[in-house]
């Protein structure tokens, strides 16, 4: 398995998402994990999480601003390490979660005036165009060539290059991002249907009827005010909004209008359903999918900890699995979600900054603890064979061990993606808030009258 697992991480591609990481709807930011909004899992804006034990006097103070509490915790303890492991060198570290719409707007407007800032803060994938867009000296980010390229022969390049312009990178991820399809065993079991049976999306459809028919339970949910369920679904089939190479608008191409339509149809004939609140990270949604009434989601590796911090009585019951293919040989995942931590340009002490940024979570360490204590899939390619990466964790006491199979059948499976096209923020707004809702929840505009539109209006921006 470590061959194929290494395989895998070393195909360089561009990730989306949420969540990282992902987080909450997107869709009034505009933009991640996730884009990654985490206001509905996050404390309330400016709330802070427990304190990291006090640092020694005289120590320098690093400030922090992310969007998801789990990241926050995570880099709490990180700085917990560093300062047992420097102790010359010691930090203070202020760390503090708002809502998506706070950070990115409160960040963007902190460095357009000079001031305010923190000195590393966390940018959803989906939001991190409209920070590094411009010439290179306009951009209020740090470069972090320094610490990112002594490693680059053992990092995941792809995933640096989602938060790259001008030759410099400015963002490390969390993640891989692998999408997978986590099952409900037991209600495939109640249909008498098997999950390893469902080869191509196509069995994945004809399994829903058997289970709406048997069961009275939808096999999947699809989301009307976001972009987690249509997403992966046209990359899986390597297409996007733009081209990634020319910057051009594909939204609405073919590919898209049919895949849309897929999804349509499958409401349409009440083998789907329309999500709870509207995307999946909404409580509506984690309580509908808790009481068992939907038997798969369609979601990267990082949605593992949504299972097991917002759906406890699913423990024992889900399963994961690489997702369906279009047709048989073709990609059988899509990476989703990002966050790209960064240093600002008003850090108070750079190098410190961007040192610990790298403890965190480029070396080999930090990445390996973003499996252990995240459940993210680690950015780094020389860590996978590592007893800790194997042990048993909270994760797979709740889904099995069968996660590092899906690991390992993800293998070139992921294509580069556009999230660094300037016009990228807005394309996922539209597509979130107009496309998603109109076509599958309003039902006022056909999959081609929906994707046109919105990519001539795009067009006419460019």
């Amino acid at each position: 398995m470590k061959k194929k697992i290494i395989s895998m991480l070393l195909v360089a591609f561009t990730a989306f998402s949420l969540v990282a990481c992902g987080g909450g709807q997107a869709a009034s930011s505009s933009a991640g994990g996730t884009a990654d909004k985490a206001e509905e899992t996050a404390p309330a804006a400016g709330e802070k999480a427990d304190e990291a034990a006090a640092p020694a006097a005289g120590a320098q103070e690093l400030t922090f601003w992310t969007f998801q509490a789990a990241h926050q915790k995570f880099m709490e303890d990180a700085a917990a390490r560093w300062n047992e492991t420097y102790p010359d060198r010691q930090i203070d570290f202020k760390a503090e979660t708002l809502g998506y719409d706070d950070i990115h707007n409160n960040l963007m407007i902190s460095l357009q005036t000079g001031t305010g800032a923190p000195d590393i803060a966390d940018i959803e994938i989906s939001m991190y165009a409209n920070f590094i867009t411009g010439d290179e000296a306009s951009i209020p980010l740090v470069p972090l060539n320094d610490v990112i390229e002594p490693d680059k022969e053992n990092l995941i390049m792809g995933r640096f290059d989602n938060y790259a312009n001008h030759g410099n990178y400015y963002g490390v991820d969390y993640h891989v991002g692998a999408t997978c399809l986590m099952y409900n065993k037991e209600i495939f079991e109640e249909a008498g249907v098997d999950i390893n049976s469902i080869e191509t999306w196509d069995d994945f459809k004809e399994a829903g009827k058997i289970i709406r028919q048997k069961t009275g339970k939808y096999i999947m949910a699809c989301e009307t005010t976001e972009h987690w369920t249509y997403y992966p679904l046209i990359t899986e089939r390597g297409s996007d909004f733009f081209d990634p190479a020319t910057g051009e608008v594909t939204l609405d191409n073919q590919t898209n209008i049919d895949t849309l339509q897929w999804l349509l149809d499958g409401i349409n004939d009440d083998i789907f359903c329309e999500m709870p609140g509207g995307f999946c990270h909404s409580e509506e949604w984690y309580a509908y999918m808790n009481e068992g009434n939907v038997a798969a989601i369609g979601v990267p590796l990082w949605y593992l900890n949504r299972f097991t911090d917002y759906m406890p009585d699913l423990k024992g019951k889900m399963a994961v699995r690489t997702l369906p293919v279009w047709e048989k040989g073709g990609a059988n995942s899509a990476g989703l979600g990002g966050t790209g931590t960064s240093v600002t340009n008003q850090a108070k002490d750079v190098q410190l900054a961007k040192d610990f940024l790298y403890f965190a979570k480029i070396s080999k360490e930090g990445a390996i603890r973003t499996w252990t204590e995240l459940g993210f899939d680690p950015i780094r390619k020389d860590i996978y064979d590592d007893p800790q990466m194997t042990a048993p964790n909270r994760f797979t006491d709740y889904f099995g061990d069968e996660i590092y199979d899906v690991m390992d059948a993800t293998a070139d499976a992921i294509s580069q993606l556009s999230t660094s096209n300037p016009l990228y923020p807005e394309a996922l707004t539209r597509v979130q808030k107009t496309v998603m809702f109109n076509v599958l929840h309003e039902k006022n505009q056909t999959p081609e009258e929906a994707l046109k539109q919105t990519a001539d209006e795009l067009r006419a921006m460019q």
